[in-house]
């Protein structure tokens, strides 16, 4: 018998997105599919929205906002497939992207092989995604997968994995601590109870830039211990698969990228960061910032610099996102 697949889909306040991503985890290819869709305490018709594809084969169920890991462990207690797909409500995913990844895979209840794939960024549209590869899009030993990924600073898309039953249960449950960066630090206890990781090129799926989260004004304090547990957790990963000084150099460099996220003003988040350089060994520098930040910085000071900077972003974004929509709605 074809292996189950489990589409787990956590959802708030995604109304506007969430029939794109419904209608593409149903138009998968691999027909032995079952999908839950877990609303977490929407304010808008989102929940709505889900109960109107609800069948025989789409479960939807709502809970009170407790945020996204809490959702996705939500959806996983429901799971019956052999293998789990997770899915944004803001993303889409090809309509072979699962078959594509199962074509030659092993029995989901014993494998611990782990499937990824190719992903795009896009705004509106699907077909205009931008795929960009980088060293993580090759067959890889979790050590080599998590010092590549650490080392430069990387990430992939939480819908390019397919997650056998085996490593699912092997590398435990999403941590409801975090708000941000959660899906950094739960594929990297999957990666790092694999076997190996399999990159399925011609598996393909879709990443939209729709969410100003990561260009908020002020990153809130929950979110920023979230940003540095993340960071901690992640490490100390990659430091039990590989504790040797390259694994640890990887881990001063993985530190130094998260720094400006914190600098100048989030100087607790900063003595996190500093102190854990120091157990590995090393020690964390002022960022460098570019031409345009370090002219705002000095007219409007360091913290409000960084505002302005960011607010040039959002609308760049913005009108990217608006460009690519009416571009849609003229069929170009």
């Amino acid at each position: 018998m074809k292996q189950l697949v489990s589409i787990l889909i956590p959802a708030y306040n995604a109304r506007k997105w969430l029939p794109a991503c419904l209608e593409s985890a149903l138009a998968q290819t691999w027909s032995r599919k079952e999908i839950i869709v877990v609303d977490d305490g929407s304010t808008d018709a989102t929940l709505e929205m889900a109960r109107s594809y609800a069948s025989s084969n789409v479960k939807v169920l709502t809970q009170e906002n407790r945020g996204a890991s809490a959702a996705r462990n939500r959806a996983l207690s429901e799971a019956q497939g052999d293998y789990i797909q997770w899915l944004d409500a803001d993303d889409v995913l090809a309509s072979d992207k699962i078959e594509k990844q199962l074509d030659q895979a092993e029995p989901g209840q014993s494998s611990t092989e782990l499937l990824s794939g190719s992903w795009g960024k896009f705004y509106h549209v699907p077909e205009k995604a931008r795929f960009a590869p980088d060293s993580l899009w090759a067959d890889l030993d979790p050590k080599e997968w998590m010092f590549r990924k650490i080392d430069e600073n990387l990430w992939m898309a939480i819908e390019s994995w397919l997650v056998s039953r085996k490593l699912t249960e092997m590398a435990g449950p999403w941590n409801e601590e975090m708000s941000l960066d959660d899906d950094g630090e739960y594929f990297a206890r999957v990666v790092a109870v694999s076997e190996k990781v399999r990159f399925v090129r011609e598996s393909r799926c879709y990443y939209r830039q729709s969410s100003f989260q990561q260009l908020s004004r002020d990153m809130t304090e929950r979110a920023g211990k979230s940003l540095v547990l993340s960071a901690k957790l992640r490490i100390q990963t990659l430091l039990s698969l590989e504790n040797s000084e390259r694994g640890k150099s990887a881990a001063l460099a993985h530190l130094q990228a998260r720094l400006p996220a914190f600098y100048p003003e989030k100087a607790e988040m900063l003595r996190h960061l500093n102190a854990m350089a120091s157990e590995l060994g090393g020690n964390l520098t002022m960022p460098r910032f570019n031409g345009r930040l370090k002219l705002l910085q000095r007219l409007f000071g360091p913290k409000w610099g960084r505002r302005v900077m960011i607010c040039f972003r959002r609308l760049r974004m913005g009108t990217a996102v608006k460009w690519d929509e009416w571009m849609a709605k003229l069929g170009r």
